[in-house]
């Protein structure tokens, strides 16, 4: 299951320079193609998409995960999540380390137990 975050506010700010990190990492599997990939892979441990991507690239990301495990979010626009991993605008972005993931979804508070959708190790 997954939810929108405020485009703008100290949580997405955070979540933003959290993603970079998992960028510099190499955690991220960036653009709908790659996340969507990852998430097939059973590599994905979270996927975030833009608010205003198209239907139809959130489309193909939503049917993707609604077998598997993999917590989503809507974060802010193509630009800012694009600028956040240092890529121009993207839709959609995997993250693939699980410490990162899991500090991404708290973050966001998409974790925890009372999250439906968060899968339990």
């Amino acid at each position: 299951m997954g939810r929108p975050v405020e485009e703008r506010g100290r949580r997405a700010e955070e979540a933003l320079r959290l993603l970079g990190l998992a960028r510099r990492a190499g955690s991220v599997a960036p653009g709908t193609d790659a996340a969507r990939r990852a998430a097939r892979e059973g590599e994905a441990r979270l996927i975030l998409m833009a608010g205003d991507a198209s239907s139809v690239q959130l489309d193909k990301i939503r049917s993707l995960l609604e077998n598997r495990p993999i917590p989503w979010a809507i974060l802010g626009d193509r630009a800012t999540l694009g600028a956040a991993v240092g890529l121009g605008p993207i839709s959609a972005v995997a993250v693939t380390a699980r410490p990162l993931a899991d500090a991404l979804a708290r973050k966001l508070g998409i974790g925890g137990d009372a999250e439906p959708g968060i899968p339990e190790e």
